[in-house]
């Protein structure tokens, strides 16, 4: 989510902005340091390979913008945007991830990290959201900005009863919707199986993410959040 104002040039008339690099992987790390060194407007300050680590040289070297990393040894990228975000809040937090989910997108927004970039994106697309950071934006990729306006559109129709029973469970993968709807019609997991196409054993590893993510002990509690949010109206619970 992006304004028509962003500074994809470099901020020439500004201090160079302060980065520091959070990610577990050197060459990765490497690889964003020397794009960094060839824009004039950015500086690289430090990096860290882990999430601890990252809290620390945030809270040392007062870097204008993390570039935050998910995925990383003993303290998660959120967490650590969480933690960065407690002490220092003029922080900018960028993260830089590979992971386009849902729960990850929002667990970040959440976190309050003010821009999202997916690491297979182009070096501009990256380069345009530290930019945009710097300058007291928000900015997500194409990809993710979608995910976001899909969210605020639900919401709205929620506020007018227009909802989606999809829109409740923004953290569902498309084919955990799938099963948890049909769940919530009362099929088994052998149902499930043939009507989906997939086997016993994935729908078991389904179910098991859908209840983790939805917070739920068992099956029973799982049709009720279900149902609650218009899912497996179709068709009733037999028995």
């Amino acid at each position: 989510m992006s304004s028509q104002s962003l500074p994809a040039e470099p901020l020439s008339d500004h201090k160079p902005v302060r980065i520091l690099i959070a990610d577990d992987h050197a060459l990765f790390r490497e690889g964003v340091n020397s794009l960094l060194l060839a824009s004039p407007d950015i500086i690289s300050i430090g990096q860290a390979s882990s999430g601890q680590e990252a809290v620390a040289l945030t809270l040392s070297l007062a870097p204008d913008i993390v570039l935050m990393d998910v995925h990383m040894p003993d303290l998660n990228g959120i967490e650590a945007t969480r933690r960065i975000l407690a002490a220092r809040p003029e922080t900018g937090i960028v993260v830089l991830t590979m992971l386009e989910d849902d729960a990850t997108v929002f667990g970040a927004m959440r976190a309050g990290a003010r821009g999202y970039v997916l690491k297979g994106s182009h070096h501009q697309d990256l380069l345009l959201a530290i930019r945009a950071v710097a300058a007291g934006q928000v900015i997500f990729g194409p990809g993710v900005a979608a995910r976001m306006l899909n969210y605020f559109e639900s919401l709205h129709g929620a506020f007018f009863g227009a909802a989606k029973p999809e829109s409740a469970f923004p953290e569902l993968t498309a084919r955990e919707l799938d099963v948890l709807r049909l769940i919530a019609q009362g099929q088994n997991n052998s149902e499930i199986a043939g009507q989906l196409v997939i086997s016993p054993r994935t729908v078991r590893n389904h179910i098991t993410s859908i209840f983790s993510k939805l917070q739920v002990a068992d099956r029973a509690q799982a049709v009720v959040r279900a149902r609650q949010a218009g899912l497996g109206q179709d068709r009733k619970v037999s028995g």
